[in-house]
């Protein structure tokens, strides 16, 4: 459906028939993962009595979602939404409360708790890509598609703020398995209501053969989106033990730690609704190397924060561009996938989103132990910094998808989109 008649604005898309009910079922359902990763760590340490055993089942848990995830996407392209999202949907929330069950006592074997963790992240359901996925078959206007992503995307930032939150009040009053159990009810609901969304059911399943020529285009097409991604991703993952070794030097507490982390999302979300409202000249592509340096910028310039007022300003700075660099790559994702292989980009992107944060942690945790923390926030930049720089060559040669041509022709903002 084609909103180019209404308004480019947040309101205009939820205004999109059945978007506001399709768009809550998925932030239900991607809640679970704002509430997972604590949940589980809490529950494995508390039935094991081991931090170690603790981090080896998250890192688990986390390699097997993270990195199967382009995988789930495809079997979501090839059998579309209802057929493969609810099965992963009901394993996945299966195994969870399997792993609630388990570590409601102590004295549950960690080898036990790793398989089950392995299994459940092996099964989760790729509910962000796909959702991104029906945004552009719901929005045919690119401009209010840039506002639909980029509401996706500070919506997502508040879930992963508010998800620990919500486990920090479960913990008072229950066991943090109970999170566990609670983050399985809310994929399980969640999942059910988005693919039984009217819009949903009718996001088409391509035929093989244009899925064929998807496997080549995306090799292709989701290389600078995919760049981009990891270097976001490795500059946030380092940042969180910089922020706290800062902290640790100048005799800060952890709720001082707490505010820094706040201020970085608070400026995420920020920057993402900004970004979604205004009316840009430059085509994504351009735009992307530009955000991506920007954020390594701001957080070279923490390095040289002299206190904590300082540092948290550079960290809302650095915000302003992490929402928009992530909501521009999604688009340019979506721009470069052929039909039926829509959610499959967003699954590489967020693929690589995931595993630069995992990196940049270890990378971090390294950093630390050897280098001022200031040099550590400059390295932090450098590494968007880098990625900035290699997506900036890639602009030279822009790449136009024929199969959206239809959609999107006559407006000189949607040509200059497709650069």
């Amino acid at each position: 459906m084609s909103a180019s008649s209404t308004r480019p604005s947040y309101a205009a898309v939820l205004r999109m028939p059945h978007a506001t009910r399709t768009f809550t079922a998925a932030l239900v359902g991607r809640l679970s993962y704002g509430m997972v990763s604590l949940a589980v760590l809490l529950a494995v340490s508390r039935a094991t009595g081991s931090y170690a055993a603790a981090g080896a089942v998250m890192a688990l848990f986390g390699a097997a979602s993270v990195f199967l995830s382009p995988l789930r996407a495809a079997l979501v392209d090839r059998h579309g939404p209802r057929r493969a999202l609810l099965p992963m949907a009901a394993l996945y929330a299966g195994l969870l409360g399997t792993l609630a069950a388990a570590t409601w006592r102590p004295g549950a074997p960690a080898a036990v708790l790793g398989a089950v963790a392995v299994a459940a992240g092996a099964c989760t359901p790729p509910l962000g890509p796909t959702m991104r996925a029906v945004w552009g078959e719901l929005v045919t206007d690119r401009r209010l598609l840039q506002r639909a992503y980029s509401l996706d995307g500070v919506a997502e930032e508040l879930l992963f703020v508010s998800g620990p939150l919500l486990v920090g009040v479960l913990v008072r009053f229950a066991p943090p398995a109970a999170g566990v159990a609670v983050s399985a009810l809310l994929v399980g609901f969640g999942t059910l209501a988005f693919v039984t969304s009217p819009v949903v059911k009718n996001v088409a399943v391509r035929a093989s053969r244009a899925r064929a020529r998807a496997r080549t285009r995306i090799g292709r097409g989701l290389v600078q989106p995919v760049v981009v991604a990891a270097g976001v991703g490795l500059s946030l993952g380092a940042v969180d033990l910089l922020v706290l070794a800062f902290a640790e030097q100048r005799g800060h507490g952890d709720d001082t730690v707490a505010w820094i982390f706040a201020a970085l999302s608070a400026g995420s979300a920020v920057g993402g609704l900004l970004y979604g409202a205004v009316e840009w000249r430059a085509g994504a592509r351009v735009r992307l190397p530009a955000l991506t340096a920007g954020l390594g910028l701001s957080l070279a310039a923490a390095g040289l924060a002299p206190g904590f007022a300082t540092l948290t300003g550079a960290v809302v700075c650095a915000g302003f561009f992490v929402a928009p660099a992530l909501t521009t790559a999604y688009l340019v994702a979506d721009e470069s996938a052929a039909p039926g292989a829509r959610v499959q980009a967003g699954a590489w992107v967020n693929t690589a989103v995931n595993a630069g944060i995992s990196t940049g942690a270890a990378a971090g945790g390294l950093l630390v132990g050897h280098l001022p923390v200031g040099a550590g926030f400059a390295l932090a930049g450098g590494a968007a910094l880098l990625a900035a720089a290699a997506v900036g060559l890639g602009t030279r040669y822009p790449r136009a998808r024929p199969q959206k041509q239809k959609q999107e022709a006559g407006s000189a903002e949607q040509a200059r989109e497709r650069r």
